[in-house]
């Protein structure tokens, strides 16, 4: 009779436990305007026991609509050798609503992941018929570039050297970057992002305040300077590339985006310099520069201000083009950008003519 009962106790109180209501949301008024209500614990009423705020007027909890998940986000395969096996719009899935990209060969939406780094593919070069024989790049420091001699990160993005608008192609009107959306090959920007040779996208995260190289060949070496602002919440920073560092021969580029607190487009915040010292370049889209020394190299506007294209004849392109976090990008991404400073940045595109296969 005694185990009969304690049966039926238990049972009672799975019962009771599995139609117990949920434990009431706590919220607070942040508001130091009310003082009297200020961190004030409350708790959400019956009728929204998740779903409330603090109206800090009447220090009351206050019910609020749950939010709407966000519809999923439509991608297409960008890869004409795939136009016929994959030619729809693709949905991402539920893991990644925003963040998906295509994968052509499978015809599938697939989350980007962030430790991805795709092999580099085997680029075959067309090294111009008078090229000298470079010496290799020194450990030599510019004035102004980032320094050479920090550790590459694990994997080399190898941009296309003949497709997408970045690399010399069909060209795209962009209302800000040299690469629509960053989907083409060749192109490095946003948090940022790396977009191969073969079109697959991944990310590289590194830290504020450091220098990477993105590119090491036997007469090319370029190092990318990153700033960025500190997320506690995902252990992590928010990075942007702030300048290039480039090596190449006897010489030295750089390009970069001045520190800025409050955007205006029609000001130019470009930053140039050749082997360490100040190239002035005259505003005025297709304005161009040369040095004296050695007429293959060219840097020319490609916008009234904040935006260049640097071409070494021979070894490669780079189109920059200086991009300011917005308040809305700060919203949506939680970057927590304030008045003081805008994080302007370089959006890229790299074309290359001669890399070696090594």
């Amino acid at each position: 009779m005694a185990r009969l009962l304690l049966s039926a106790l238990v049972l009672l109180m799975v019962a009771l436990s599995d139609g117990a209501p949920n434990k009431p949301k706590k919220v607070k008024c942040d508001d130091h305007k009310f003082p009297d209500c200020l961190r004030k614990d409350l708790y959400c009423p019956d009728a929204c026991p998740q779903h409330c705020k603090a109206n800090c007027t009447t220090c009351q909890p206050v019910c609020v609509p749950p939010p709407h998940p966000p519809k999923p986000h439509k991608v297409k395969c960008k890869d004409k050798n795939y136009k016929k096996t994959c030619n729809k719009q693709l949905y991402c899935p539920a893991d990644c609503p925003q963040t998906c990209i295509a994968d052509c060969p499978t015809c599938q939406a697939v989350c980007p992941s962030p430790s991805y780094s795709p092999p580099p593919p085997v680029v075959t070069p067309s090294p111009p018929a008078t090229a000298p024989t470079p010496p290799p790049p020194t450990n030599s420091t510019p004035s102004s570039p980032p320094s050479p001699s920090y550790t590459p990160p694990p994997a080399t993005p190898s941009p296309s050297p003949d497709s997408s608008e970045a690399a010399g192609g069909k060209r795209v009107r962009c209302k800000n970057s040299p690469v629509c959306d960053c989907n083409k090959p060749g192109a490095v920007c946003q948090d940022p992002r790396f977009i191969g040779a073969d079109g697959i996208t991944f990310y590289f995260h590194g830290k504020k305040d450091r220098d990477f190289c993105i590119v090491s060949d036997t007469n090319l070496h370029i190092n990318a300077h990153f700033i960025g602002r500190r997320n506690e919440n995902m252990g992590r920073d928010f990075t942007w590339v702030q300048s290039l560092g480039i090596l190449f021969g006897n010489h030295q580029i750089f390009v970069g985006a001045k520190k800025t607190a409050t955007w205006d487009n029609a000001v130019d915040r470009l930053e140039l310099s050749f082997d360490g010292l100040p190239v002035y370049l005259a505003e005025g889209e297709g304005a161009k520069w040369r040095p004296t020394s050695d007429t293959g190299i060219t840097i020319t506007r490609s916008r009234d201000t904040n935006a260049v294209v640097i071409e070494v004849d021979g070894n490669f392109q780079i189109k920059a083009a200086i991009i300011p976090i917005t308040a809305e990008d700060s919203r949506i991404h939680k970057y927590g950008i304030t008045d003081e400073d805008c994080f302007a940045h370089l959006d890229l595109g790299f074309k290359f003519y001669s890399l070696s296969v090594k």
